[in-house]
């Protein structure tokens, strides 16, 4: 024999997320598809700090001062936390148009634009809003089925229309919008300034090393210091100038985007709705502005039910267990069941019409009888 069991599977909205991302711990940590050169990005930074804790630390920390690595450690704990911070998190995907709204927006575009005739081309489906006095034009996004707000674009490596939209950077392993760049932009920043401090600090220490024992002999004895030196010199340059470009933009409040597109350039004679014309505020705003919520709720639960067939075992001494339906009774059950119902209440009902049937004759039969022997007795009277 075998039971019917229901089990409840719960489901995380994350599971059924579109959109090329990858979750790991349930949810909790949401990346890029592509993570390749994220852990070439982990492996230059640790392996870099490695080698200069393990080189460079005791030798300085003995000759010049013991604060030299404990700065190091901090600096070095501050660029991980920002670079796991910023890629970990939801850069500010956008949630997709549910098939209702979906439609409903496909209605109001085409009440909007009317009917067009065939082989002409549909007009671009665009809103515009008043932002400052400034008027931004809001574009369709087909893929999403919504119109992206202000600041906002579709990642064609994620797949995701994401708010205040910046880039996609393949060495976070992530994209860059409006939740993690203040965390990317401190990640840039500190990691400029550990590559700058390890990178004077290991020339201190060959120039230290070298007044003892030579230069030569010196990059003979010190292979990892060398090492270190190739590293921080070639990453160096564009760490520094990708920290200096991004200072830039978070001075003027813009986005790597919109630099890129020229969308707030003097050409179209269109300022930046968005800047306070003053360095200090749209620094604040960036770097001190108020921390988002995720809008895609990727731990929210959708349960599922799912039957199963459990073969269960019983005595074959004992009777068979009796079955109890406690299901709603729908479709043909409650047709027959209220057929049989209308059946014996019309039994019912025969039956007490034949009883006071037989009640009414048997009184008309003792009436009668009680009314005969007068009706003689009368009779003969007359005759």
């Amino acid at each position: 024999m075998s039971a019917v069991m229901l089990r409840k599977k719960v489901t995380r909205r994350w599971e059924k997320l579109p959109g090329r991302n990858t979750f790991c711990c349930d949810g909790r940590i949401m990346m890029a598809r592509q993570k390749g050169v994220f852990y070439l990005t982990l492996i230059l930074i640790v392996g870099t700090c490695a080698l200069f804790f393990a080189f460079e630390c005791p030798y300085l920390s003995k000759y010049l001062s013991p604060a030299i690595p404990v700065f190091a450690i901090i600096l070095f704990m501050f660029v991980m936390a920002m670079l796991l911070r910023t890629s970990f998190s939801d850069p500010g995907v956008m949630p997709r148009a549910l098939p209702d709204e979906a439609s409903y927006i496909e209605m109001e575009i085409e009440a909007a634009n009317g009917s067009v005739p065939q082989g002409q081309r549909p007009p671009p489906r665009i809103k515009n809003v008043q932002i400052n006095n400034q008027l931004v034009k809001l574009k369709y996004c087909y893929t999403c089925k919504i119109f992206r707000p202000p600041r906002a674009s579709h990642c064609s490596i994620c797949d995701n229309c994401v708010e205040r939209f910046d880039h996609h950077c393949p060495w976070v392993g992530n994209c860059v919008g409006k939740r993690n760049y203040r965390y990317f932009y401190l990640f840039v920043l500190s990691l400029s300034l550990l590559t700058i401090y390890i990178f004077a600090f290991d020339i201190v220490h060959l120039v230290l090393r070298s007044l003892k024992d030579g230069f030569l002999d010196t990059l003979k004895n010190t292979p990892g210091t060398v090492l270190e030196v190739v590293i921080c010199f070639f990453t160096l340059w564009s760490v520094v100038g990708l920290a200096g470009f991004h200072t830039y933009l978070v001075a003027l409040n813009q986005t790597t985007n919109e630099d890129i597109k020229g969308s707030w350039s003097g050409k179209n004679k269109v300022q930046n709705p968005y800047s306070h014309e003053n360095l200090l505020k749209n620094c604040c705003e960036v770097i001190c502005g108020p921390v988002y919520p995720s809008l895609l709720d990727r731990r929210g639960i959708i349960q599922d039910v799912k039957t199963t067939t459990a073969p269960t075992t019983w005595d074959e001494n004992l009777p068979p267990p009796t079955t109890v339906s406690t299901a709603p009774l729908i479709g043909n059950e409650v047709v027959s069941n209220t057929q049989k119902c209308t059946s014996s209440e019309q039994k019912v009902s025969d039956n007490e019409e034949s009883k006071d049937s037989k009640l009414a004759d048997s009184k008309h039969s003792k009436s009668a009888d009680l009314h005969s022997p007068v009706s003689a007795k009368d009779t003969t009277e007359t005759s």
